[in-house]
């Protein structure tokens, strides 16, 4: 048995607190320290059910020496718990470092699970089917965003990814682009809060509906697209594409070399995307 303490990841609400687990808080009434991305946050659910436990914060922005006293607590045999402000740590959370670093020193480290923003928006969504992939958040802008998109709208899995409500509206134009406006997909906001709102549909009507307000810009989001319909990869001469997917394309080019990538490179890029004829798309401009 590895020496030192247990390193328990303990998934908390992702909202309401009525969804904790009775195996989390008996593990964070037991161990001696917490490890709280934000202890403010986290001293909501530990003072809800009287967990009087001692925290600590460890975030994204901790530094080295944070993360050096977590494992010398380890070491010395005692046990910690790490959680996140919502959800589970390491899945679009701090912790990853922490867990690898116990991990590669072959300490114990145990998984309590329970809410999931990811499940949550995948059942709720009502076009995920079994098999989907999870990108997390795309990045914001450059080469990395757009290879991410192309990868997703060539996908015949669902895709499901978190976005912050100020860039929600971009995301979903840019899904439009590259997946095509008629995809079909799911906005899942403010999930099991008093709030929660999943509206279904297409990617250009998603868009719009963030556009006029019936999509309110405000609480987390979880996105769900749809995977690639089977049959559309192109390559079957007798299938048109209609008018509005290649002024969609057309239009995707555009932004493309807007953003600074050079004309025959975003051809290139949306051919691969939508089956279209690079030169055709190329001399759209």
């Amino acid at each position: 048995m590895p020496a030192g303490g247990t390193l328990y990841v303990v998934a908390t609400p992702i909202g309401n607190l009525g969804d904790v687990t009775l195996r989390a808080l008996e593990i964070l009434r037991a161990v001696p320290l917490i490890a709280a991305e934000d202890t403010r946050i986290s001293q909501r659910l530990l003072a809800r059910y009287e967990i009087t436990t001692r925290t600590t914060s460890f975030h994204a922005r901790s530094g080295p020496g944070r993360l050096a006293e977590l494992l010398t607590h380890l070491r010395s045999g005692a046990d910690l718990a790490l959680v996140t402000d919502a959800g589970t740590p390491v899945v679009s959370d701090p912790g990853g470092e922490l867990v690898a670093a116990w991990a590669a020193e072959g300490g114990v480290v145990v998984p309590i699970p329970g809410a999931s923003a990811v499940l949550a928006a995948l059942v709720a969504s009502g076009i995920a089917g079994p098999r989907w992939g999870f990108e997390g958040f795309l990045p914001r802008s450059g080469r990395e965003r757009r290879e991410r998109l192309v990868r997703m709208a060539a996908d015949d899995r669902a895709t499901v990814l978190y976005e912050a409500p100020s860039r929600v509206a971009a995301t979903l134009r840019d899904l439009a682009a590259a997946c095509g406006p008629d995809r079909q997909a799911a906005t899942c906001r403010e999930l099991t809060k008093l709030h929660e709102q999943v509206v279904r549909g297409s990617l250009a009507e998603l868009a719009a509906a963030v556009a006029d307000g019936s999509i309110p810009t405000r609480g987390e989001f979880a996105l769900v697209i749809a995977g690639k319909p089977s049959g559309s990869d192109g390559d079957d001469p007798a299938a048109t594409p209609t008018s509005a997917a290649v002024d969609a394309a057309r239009a995707r080019v555009e932004a493309l070399v807007g953003d600074g990538v050079a004309r025959p490179e975003a051809a290139r890029l949306v051919a691969a995307e939508t089956g279209l004829s690079r030169r055709d798309l190329y001399r759209s401009g």
